[in-house]
């Protein structure tokens, strides 16, 4: 049986001439082909890419595939042989298996919880409507990105941890270059050494000062300064960068659904409903990788101990046999359970903050232009690349009736 399975020889580069909203055509092709490919990595290791539903969801509940980032010897685009990965830093508990991974997640998530993220939602509210006001006074046109849709989680997430107002800029300068997909490998160095550099002096701050903040609390626990730094970075990344492509990807989206984004701002009951939906269509969060820690029969193929698997969620969110229509965005569509931000022990911990801005932010964006529209052709949208960790698109520029 295995002889027969379907082979994906490369990934997909690009995305289709003017499907900016779906997966790459080669990803949804070997999906057609069966939940799960071989995939040989450049460095000659044969691996293996799984694009169904129940096979990624079942990899990612499945501790005898690991998240260690030592593992992670084989790139999916570019030639590792050679290279020494060393494990993740002390904090950076993403790239970590249990118990480490426990370690630094379990301090966090009582403050991440659906409670608490409610609780922010006025906060949300309040950033959200100062942004719109900018907007509005400014004039029409704007790049929804830079007005909007990364200033908000921005603010959010530096609240949170305590990052300083005035640093917030800079900040996001820094980790805008590590997460792009376009920069060059000394100004990726330069932008990660400066990030860590700034969070040392953060903790440290916080150590000999706290505030009312996460980062602050966590400072009264056995955590070294080194842990809190690593763990600083996975929360400021991910929150930074997921829901402002969201954000973004999602108004884009929207607009060039004008029936469905009619009815969002017809039914504002629609709006976790509208979430849930633009999350699983979308998945900006594209793919993740695990290591096999021992022989596993998957999909009715022996992946051996020490093999390289991809996972794709977005074709997994895609995947015929798990939504009806799963290539029609649906604000109404019922059959949730998307996996746009995984499962298992790695599901990502700010989901319900990412919720909450994404409930307040899309409704009062609508609502408040409702002549909203693209200002240029969509088709002259510039997209991240597929290089990039999480997709979206580099500015969007909006204009409306002022």
């Amino acid at each position: 049986m295995s002889e027969s399975v379907h082979t994906v020889t490369t990934m997909p580069a690009a995305r289709q001439p003017g499907c900016p909203f779906d997966p790459p055509a080669e990803l949804i092709d070997a999906r057609g082909h069966g939940p799960i490919s071989r995939y040989p990595f450049p460095d000659g290791h044969e691996g293996w890419l799984v694009t169904g539903y129940d096979l990624v969801r079942s990899v990612l509940a499945d501790p005898r595939f690991s998240s260690r980032k030592e593992l992670m010897l084989h790139h999916p685009t570019i030639d590792y042989s050679g290279v020494q990965v060393p494990p993740a830093p002390p904090g950076e508990f993403l790239l970590m298996d249990e118990p480490q991974h426990s370690r630094y997640r379990k301090p966090l998530v009582g403050r991440f919880t659906v409670r608490r993220m409610r609780q922010l939602t006025e906060r949300v509210e309040q950033i959200t409507a100062d942004h719109l006001d900018a907007m509005e006074k400014a004039g029409p046109p704007a790049d929804l990105v830079t007005a909007f849709a990364k200033p908000i989680p921005a603010i959010m997430i530096c609240e949170l941890l305590g990052v300083p107002y005035e640093d917030r800029g800079s900040f996001q300068e820094q980790i805008d270059k590590f997460l792009s997909g376009e920069t060059s490998d000394e100004e990726l160095i330069a932008a990660y050494t400066a990030t860590q550099q700034y969070l040392a002096e953060l903790v440290a701050a916080k150590r000999a000062d706290p505030t009312d903040d996460v980062l602050s609390d966590l400072t009264d626990s056995d955590l070294t300064d080194e842990e809190l730094r690593g763990m600083s970075l996975i929360l400021l990344a991910a929150g930074l960068d997921t829901t402002a492509n969201m954000l973004a990807l999602g108004t884009f989206a929207l607009l060039r659904h004008p029936a469905q984004l009619a009815a969002l701002r017809a039914d504002p009951t629609l709006t976790d409903q509208a979430v849930e939906e633009l999350l699983r269509y979308l998945t900006v969060a594209k793919t993740f990788m695990r290591t096999a820690l021992e022989d596993v029969e998957l999909g009715g193929q022996t992946i051996k101990a020490g093999t390289a698997v991809i996972l794709s969620y977005n074709t997994a969110n895609r995947d015929p046999e798990r939504f009806s229509d799963p290539h029609v965005l649906d604000l109404r569509r019922r059959d949730g359970g998307h996996l746009a931000f995984g499962h298992g022990i790695h599901q990502c911990l700010g989901q319900q903050l990412a919720r909450v801005e994404m409930r307040v932010a899309f409704p009062a964006l609508i609502n408040r232009f409702p002549t909203l529209r693209l200002a240029v052709p969509a088709e002259e949208i510039g997209l991240r690349p597929e290089t990039a960790d999480i997709h979206g698109v580099k500015s969007l520029p909006v204009t409306w009736d002022a």
